[in-house]
């Protein structure tokens, strides 16, 4: 099954892609690459998800929130161009967690990204190298933000 194919299975929705909020681009082709500025947790109605993990949200709900991430990313992605079929692979994730200082559980709430990646890619292609951390804040209190490079095909 092709990435466009798997999306489709999955019957998900994607949330509007996320405008600038800053000096910067969302979305970068150099070579081969494609390279995703930070993505907040956008829902399909252009909200926010907001809070701090370990306050506001669970683990379990970050990990959903980071799901959301991800959503928001292919958003990007497919608003660019036009089909998830022109990525060969995941290169890089960094998953930013908005928590308190004791919470542990960074790398289980990004998985809610990488595992959404791993279901349009496969478990091959969908899984690149990743680093999962903590922050003592990020902007509008969002609990997930989360930057990543793709491959393209040639």
């Amino acid at each position: 099954m092709t990435p466009d194919q798997r999306f489709e299975k999955l019957s998900l929705t994607l949330p509007p892609a996320p405008k600038p909020l800053g000096v910067y681009k969302p979305f970068l082709i150099e070579g081969n690459h494609v390279y995703l500025s930070g993505h907040g947790t956008v829902k399909n109605d252009g909200s926010l998800i907001i809070g701090k993990v370990g306050i506001d949200l669970n683990a379990d709900e970050a990990k959903l929130a980071a799901r959301q991430v991800g959503l928001a990313m292919l958003a990007t992605i497919k608003t660019n161009l036009t089909t998830f079929n022109k990525i060969k692979r995941v290169i890089k994730v960094l998953g930013m967690v908005n928590a308190v200082p004791d919470f542990e559980r960074h790398p289980y709430v990004i998985n809610g990204c990488s595992e959404l990646f791993a279901d349009i890619w496969g478990t091959e292609n969908g899984v690149g190298v990743r680093s999962a951390v903590g922050m003592g804040s990020l902007p509008d209190n969002i609990p997930v933000e989360i930057e990543a490079m793709f491959e393209l095909h040639l």
